[in-house]
């Protein structure tokens, strides 16, 4: 008879994460449910208002379950799984809807997509490894933050030369942020947590 797998880890060998059922976690769930209606309006090219009522809701899930967390103690890697992965799943299908619609180039959508699988399989592969589940960098904030930009300017019909600046500097932006993450993986991988500071 095999010995029970310890406390702190799942029978697959993931480490527990924890309470998942955190006002925190449910509004980063609620955010992954609103991001596909919000696709689906700009991809039929929906009434603005709508689309720009999905996008503050979305934007208020965000701003909220990481302050709520901290003001209720309710932090958990859960959470830090949750809230990175709403992100980029939001981020990519908005994205993936402007590239349908026409209004962003289908290479922006690539450079997306290549840098969140390859964040996210980073991740997983320390979380699987060490036990542990890395917080986002404030580049990846920047980054994302960028995006979002780019992709209101895009919304709104911005005219097609700031529609340029944007598109160029958020590539730019999420390249380097890329780059960062890597850096950081490759410490970790080779030196465990302790190797990088606790400011990201």
């Amino acid at each position: 008879m095999t010995d029970a797998p310890p406390p702190s880890e799942t029978p697959s060998g993931w480490p527990d994460l924890g309470d998942l059922w955190t006002v925190p976690n449910v509004l980063s769930m609620v955010r992954l449910v609103l991001v596909l209606p919000l696709a689906y309006l700009i991809m039929a090219d929906g009434r603005l208002l709508w689309i720009m009522v999905l996008t503050l809701l979305i934007v208020a899930t965000d701003y909220f379950d990481g302050r709520i967390a901290r003001w209720s103690k309710t932090v958990s890697e859960w959470g830090k799984v949750l809230d990175p992965l709403a992100d980029k799943l939001a981020g990519g299908l908005v994205v993936m809807a402007l590239v349908v619609r026409g209004a962003l180039p289908a290479w922006l959508l690539a450079v997306v997509a290549a840098r969140d699988l390859a964040i996210l399989a980073g991740g997983a592969v320390i979380t699987k490894r060490d036990g542990v589940v890395l917080s986002s960098m404030f580049s990846g904030k920047i980054a994302v933050t960028a995006l979002a930009i780019t992709v209101l300017a895009a919304l709104l019909r911005a005219d097609p030369e700031v529609m340029q600046v944007c598109i160029w500097g958020t590539t730019a932006l999420l390249v380097w942020s890329f780059i960062r993450y890597m850096i950081r993986f490759v410490k970790v991988y080779r030196h465990g947590t302790e190797a990088i500071a606790a400011r990201s």
